[in-house]
């Protein structure tokens, strides 16, 4: 069986916003019967609206999918939710499919392997409009023509999917840019994002979805905060980098390496592990300095922050809980701040280089002496300023810094370089006299009562609007903030 997907990389192949929302609440073990997986399927019966369970059949080297339902669209919201148990481990792994399985798999095989049929050019042929899926992704059998031709024609499968998407998302984002040229046109004022609404920004955002660009589409949803948290300069520079991004896809091709990884990232294409596994490993005693969990995303997820003792790089692992709970990659998501683990991971595909996943581990994660000092405000700021100019559309940089919790207006705080916000708010300050605004958290008393008014050491988050404190340490002890 191949390495299971990411939450995130099902959801992508929903064909619409309101699938990916049907989908998730199916995604529990109650509707399901006999669910398995193997040679590369996935299957199980969903108790439906009719008397007789629903057969949802996934062959994940298309993909490609089959459910009785009636439903048109491809995958259902069925085979989404299948697919969501089995990338959260609930599907067990069976020595051979079920029997409508294997007769759906050696149906297509047949197919795959008959006379071909003449090539057609309309928009029906597609795999989005019939539900087929192009012929010879699995492995030879009888009557093929050898492993050459089925890789040969995977490779071309592959290829036209790929194609078919990109057509899409192009299609999209020049709505997307149409759609921007009226916000201006119009005026910030009559944009109803000024305010406290969200204007036209959802529609646009669905239009996102439609058109597989999850990534803009996310951007649309927040779009609303930006203007309620920045006023209308904030909202004009979430445009412009909307539209930045636009004219980066348009040029995708001519893009460095780097660069184009994180357009694709931004514009939301999935990204496989298989991409990362194929770049070099980097093996380190890895600290594992804080834990963010994610609540306001579609699926439910933890990021993990990691920093290498010898290496000094920071890593940042990705997990995804399952609507039952269960998570996606469970010994990621036990890792905790203050233990640290050695092992190997590789990055993802990307500028600068954040999200890595572990594909060694060479010992169990142990408990982990402090990270040592942190950085001070000028050099957070200068690392963050260089990452920006590699990832223009970067909104969060990981930090360990060394400072004291201060309040606005203390004696200490007065003359603070990057204080912007008077009378308001928490700051933490380093010995230098520069200072971060401190986001508000119900977890900053927590920091306050460690600190007593002295320096600590703290890990998080920093983002244009503050810096989120996530650990700071207790003498050896790491304190989740």
């Amino acid at each position: 069986m191949p390495a299971r997907w990411s939450a995130d990389s099902v959801l992508a192949l929903a064909p619409d916003d309101s699938s990916r929302r049907a989908a998730v609440p199916l995604a529990r073990p109650v509707p399901w019967d006999g669910a398995g997986a193997a040679d590369g399927l996935v299957w199980g019966l969903c108790a439906g609206s009719g008397k007789n369970p629903y057969q949802v059949v996934v062959d994940l080297a298309g993909p490609a999918f089959k459910c009785s339902c009636p439903s048109r669209k491809f995958p259902c919201k069925h085979a989404l939710a299948l697919l969501l148990l089995w990338s959260a481990g609930t599907v067990p792994d069976q020595s051979e499919p079920a029997d409508y399985a294997r007769t759906w798999q050696e149906a297509r095989q047949a197919k795959a392997n008959g006379p071909k049929p003449s090539v057609r050019t309309g928009a029906a042929d597609s795999p989005a409009a019939t539900g087929a899926t192009a012929p010879a992704d699995e492995a030879a059998g009888s009557g093929s023509t050898g492993r050459g031709d089925s890789a040969a024609q995977k490779d071309e499968a592959a290829a036209r999917r790929a194609a078919e998407r990109a057509g899409r998302v192009t299609d999209g984002l020049t709505d997307l840019r149409e759609w921007l040229r009226d916000q201006v046109r119009a005026g910030l004022a009559g944009s109803g994002l000024a305010g406290t609404g969200q204007g036209g920004a959802d529609q646009m955002a669905a239009r996102m979805v439609d058109a597989q660009a999850p990534g803009a589409a996310a951007t649309l949803r927040g779009l609303a905060g930006a203007a309620a948290n920045g006023g209308p300069g904030r909202l004009l520079a979430e445009y412009a980098l909307l539209h930045l991004l636009i004219r980066a896809h348009e040029r995708l091709a001519e893009l460095p390496g780097g660069l184009a990884a994180v357009v694709r990232s931004r514009v939301g294409y999935p990204v496989r592990a298989a991409d990362a596994l194929a770049g070099p490993a980097v093996t380190d005693q890895w600290l594992v300095l804080a834990v963010r969990e994610i609540t306001d995303a579609t699926v439910p997820g933890r990021r993990i922050w990691l920093r290498g003792r010898q290496s000094k790089r920071w890593a940042m692992l990705l997990t995804f809980a399952a609507p039952n709970g269960a998570w996606q990659d469970p010994g990621t998501a036990r890792l905790r701040p203050g233990t640290e683990v050695q092992a190997s991971l590789h990055y993802y595909p990307g500028q600068p280089p954040l999200r890595a996943l572990i594909s060694t581990r060479h010992a169990d994660p142990a408990q982990g002496a402090p990270p040592g000092p942190g950085d001070d405000v000028g050099a957070l700021l200068a690392y963050w300023s260089a990452a920006l100019e590699q990832d223009p559309w970067l909104t969060t940089w990981p930090a360990l810094l060394a400072g004291t919790p201060v309040p606005w207006g203390s004696a200490r705080h007065d003359s603070a370089p990057n204080a912007t916000s008077p009378g308001k708010g928490w700051y933490l300050v380093d010995g230098t006299g520069a200072a971060l605004p401190l986001a508000d958290r119900r977890s900053l008393w927590t920091l306050l009562a460690v600190s007593g008014g002295q320096p600590v050491t703290v890990a998080g988050e920093w983002h244009p609007d503050g810096l989120v404190a996530l650990t700071t340490w207790h003498g050896d002890q790491a304190v989740t903030l």
